[in-house]
């Protein structure tokens, strides 16, 4: 979910698992989270030799395991397939847990409740395709009030709004400004839902019909809304509106429609007093992403439209 009023929190477009095909590196759900087993490299002796292993915190050296707090309904990006959580953002991180020498181990929950678990030390990590926010890195609600410490993002991902519709699009919606008036479906917790109250006031100031927000826990029972035609959209990040409008049904269920022009990034989020891990974290992506192995798990989920150049801390408006 993106840094634009128009994105989602990590804004999760979620849905069930499609069929990918899993690959070394993506996380396998145990009873104690979904883990990632990347190759740690160590020395004779046990020494861990990854390049970039001396950079990380003294406690996650010795636990040799960054624990992430995911969401895991929102295919390419994170989903899960039989018991394994499979997509773009494990493979990033198989790819980022090679470079640092530990082991990325994914636990799924629900959206809204991530970033809260942060400083209880449940997670070390939120990777869930959250957009980084000025609001969410000083911890503030979407009316502003102070909830907490707030967090700091390393971005690795970019993504617009998708605007996912029933298929055939019977209401002619080609952008979010045609939503005036209109039954709109979105995640509870996500930027979309904040996205969603500011459109409807602008729909208001500019004299039209305010938007009937409907707010779900899932992003799944946000599309079944559009799919019964109870809403007329559901607003998602582009990519994975995308690859709704792709797969389900078998392409029969969906379309989707992208507002490019509102592009946002996507961020690991790191509590704020854990500047060793920040840092260590924007080092590794910097050279997962010289080395090819993020583009190469970009483009194996059709994500290559959201690459970055440069690992960025708190790059979000």
């Amino acid at each position: 979910m993106t840094a634009s009023t128009t994105r989602r929190t990590a804004a999760k477009s979620r849905i069930a698992a499609v069929g990918a095909i899993a690959v070394a590196g993506t996380m396998l759900l145990t009873a104690c989270g979904d883990q990632t087993n990347s190759d740690t490299s160590k020395k004779k002796g046990g020494e861990n030799s990854a390049p970039l292993f001396t950079k990380l915190p003294a406690d996650i050296q010795k636990a040799g395991v960054i624990k992430v707090g995911t969401d895991a309904t929102y295919a390419p990006m994170e989903f899960k397939q039989g018991e394994k959580i499979v997509g773009v953002d494990p493979d990033i991180a198989a790819a980022l847990g090679k470079q640092l020498g530990v082991n990325f181990e994914f636990t799924s929950g629900t959206f809204d409740t991530l970033l809260g678990a942060l400083p209880t030390g449940r997670y070390d990590v939120i990777m869930s395709s959250m957009s980084d926010t000025k609001a969410r890195q000083e911890g503030l609600d979407d009316k502003g009030k102070k909830t907490g410490t707030g967090v700091d993002f390393v971005d690795y991902f970019t993504a617009s709004t998708g605007i996912l519709v029933k298929k055939g699009n019977p209401e002619g919606i080609q952008s979010v400004d045609d939503l005036c008036g209109k039954k709109l479906a979105v995640q509870r917790g996500t930027t979309y839902e904040t996205a969603a109250k500011d459109l409807s006031a602008k729909c208001a100031t500019n004299g039209k019909a305010k938007i009937s927000i409907q707010a779900f826990s899932t992003d799944a029972e946000a599309q079944t809304r559009v799919k019964s035609g109870g809403a007329v959209a559901d607003l998602n990040d582009s990519p994975v509106a995308a690859h709704i409008a792709k797969t389900a049904g078998d392409g029969n269920d969906f379309e989707a429609i992208a507002n490019k022009g509102d592009a946002g990034p996507f961020g690991l989020a790191v509590d704020k007093k854990n500047t060793k891990l920040r840092d260590a974290l924007q080092a590794a992506v910097d050279a997962v992403i010289a080395d090819g192995t993020y583009k190469a798990a970009l483009d194996k989920w059709g994500a290559g439209d959201g690459a970055v150049t440069k690992a960025v801390v708190n790059g979000g408006s």
